[in-house]
């Protein structure tokens, strides 16, 4: 298994490539390239939670300062969301192992993946950002300044989206202890946020994602002195071999004395001796958003079937989803149950219409035997007042009634009484139930009646001496009472001049209400 940036070792040809180039350049500015093969026993996470609403945000192509990124709150051609993918070179599976420190790894260089995706894909939304960082014996607590630095296609030619960079307020440096020890660094983006990291397509289907030293612990001099191995974390690439040369880049120091390149290279362009031997153990997960949302058959509550809904649709109108893709024409939907009243035996079945009519039952498909009766039986209030007991819903409605529900008597029931017309001796009318009018001593004019403009005034009527509009006991008394009366009487019925016999047979005669 290869390991390490340089194995000169086994490799004789790279170190007579080497030998040419270190002659060129004095001896003490030489580049120096230190990887160093570590077994880590422990790989710690430090998660770092990004809230891009928090952050300024900037919506230019133009280099953006430490602390600001370009954010918005929905991408311009959303169509929908895709389930997320993790994108890495690496088949390092992150755990405790062996690993390529790469402690040549300057202050101020930057280590980044370009991955692609189907252009289709775009926009993506950035949700996670990982790299792996290790110490190589180190003598004391190391603190590493780091940026993020996220750009469109590739990092040489493509435009920077966002970069974010530690302050030790908002986002903690690294900071680890001392020995050999592993730490990723593990990037979120709040899912909460408003504001998310988006980025789109700049033609190369591809976008690019790494981190930058600011400040090493230890940084020595870049090209000159290499930084102190154990003083100072370095990023990892894996020990498997180097996959995918063209995806995994460098953003290089600059000056007289470095002899492996300046600005962005892919490993590719490295040359020989500078190119390390795997790939880097970093991965980001993203969200595409050019989705179409996933649709399949949704069985109704009806019994029909409706294509091309969503899960979410077909849970909305109460339906039951099929499954991703599939269509009507595959499904046989169940038809609609209800509850089903057989009479002969006066169960409820839980059947649909078609087995229900079968059998010579009732079906009430929009009803549930777990909170449907059957066959009620209960009290009836008639529009009179009154209460029958013992009958079903279809007689008491038949008899105009209001059925009191199943297994009601009338003993509980408060049947309404009716309203209808009451004339008071005043001539005043109102409208109230029998049994106050009579209270009141006046004339009920019977159920359903109304106050109508003369609905208590009546034509005298025969007999009614008192003009109460009843002739009854009172007018008998009154003839009894001026029997025999000549002249003008209010007992002279007849108005023959005298009160008697006439006047009392008239009385009898009409005896009752005026009408």
């Amino acid at each position: 298994m290869k390991h390490g940036g340089f194995p000169v070792k086994t490799r004789p040809d790279w170190l007579i490539a080497a030998s040419l180039l270190l002659l060129s350049v004095p001896v003490a500015a030489q580049e120096i390239r230190e990887p160093v093969l570590q077994k880590l026993d422990t790989v710690t996470v430090q998660q770092i939670v990004l809230r891009p609403s928090l952050l300024s945000s900037r919506t230019s192509d133009v280099a953006v300062e430490a602390g600001e990124v370009e954010v918005r709150t929905a991408p311009t051609t959303l169509r929908g969301a895709c389930p997320d993918e993790i994108l890495t070179h690496s088949d390092s599976d992150w755990g405790p192992g062996e690993y390529i420190v790469q402690a040549g790894f300057a202050q101020g260089e930057t280590a980044a993946g370009y991955y692609t995706v189907d252009a289709d894909q775009f926009p993506l939304r950035l949700d996670l950002f990982e790299v792996l960082f290790a110490t190589s014996n180190a003598i004391g607590q190391t603190t590493t300044q780091w940026t993020v630095r996220i750009y469109r296609g590739t990092p040489d030619t493509g435009g920077l989206v966002a970069e974010f960079s530690s302050d030790d307020i908002v986002l903690p440096h690294l900071v680890m202890p001392p020995g050999t020890t592993g730490t990723i660094l593990q990037f979120l983006v709040d899912p909460q946020d408003p504001e998310q990291i988006f980025i789109d397509d700049d033609g190369t289907q591809g976008f690019t994602i790494g981190v930058r030293v600011d400040q090493h612990n230890d940084p020595g001099s870049p090209c000159l002195e290499a930084p102190n191995q154990n003083n100072n974390a370095f990023p990892c690439t894996d020990t498997s071999g180097l996959d995918v040369s063209s995806g995994n880049w460098l953003d290089l120091v600059t000056g007289p004395f470095c002899l492996c390149g300046q600005g962005w290279l892919n490993f590719q362009s490295l040359p020989v001796i500078c190119r390390p031997s795997g790939d880097w153990v970093m991965r980001a997960t993203v969200t595409p958003q050019g989705c179409a949302p996933v649709t399949g058959a949704c069985c109704r509550g009806n019994g029909t079937c409706t294509d091309g809904f969503t899960e979410a649709e077909c849970d909305t109108v109460g339906g039951s989803y099929q499954g991703d893709a599939v269509a009507c024409a595959d499904v046989d939907c169940p038809a609609p149950t209800g509850a089903c009243c057989v009479e002969a035996t006066g169960e409820c079945i839980q059947v649909d219409a078609e087995l229900c009519s079968l059998g010579g039952g009732l079906f009430y498909g929009s009803e549930s035997c777990s909170d449907f009766t059957c066959f009620p039986v209960g009290s009836c209030c008639l529009p009179d007042g009154t209460c029958v007991d013992a009958v079903n819903p279809e007689v008491c409605e038949l008899g105009g009634g209001t059925f009191q529900g199943d297994g009601t008597t009338c003993s509980a029931a408060d049947c309404p009484q009716p309203l209808g017309a009451c004339c008071f001796a005043s001539g005043t009318c109102t409208e109230l139930e029998e049994g106050i009018c009579l209270a009141f001593g006046a004339l009920w004019l019977g159920m359903d009646t109304t106050c109508t403009a003369d609905a208590c005034v009546t034509e005298p009527c025969d007999g009614d001496v008192d003009e109460d509009g009843i002739v009854g006991v009172d007018d008998l008394l009154l003839v009894i009472g001026q029997w025999a009366c000549g002249g003008v009487c209010s007992a002279d019925v007849d108005d023959d001049g005298f009160v008697g016999v006439d006047d009392l047979l008239i009385v009898i005669g009409s005896w009752g209400g005026c009408s």
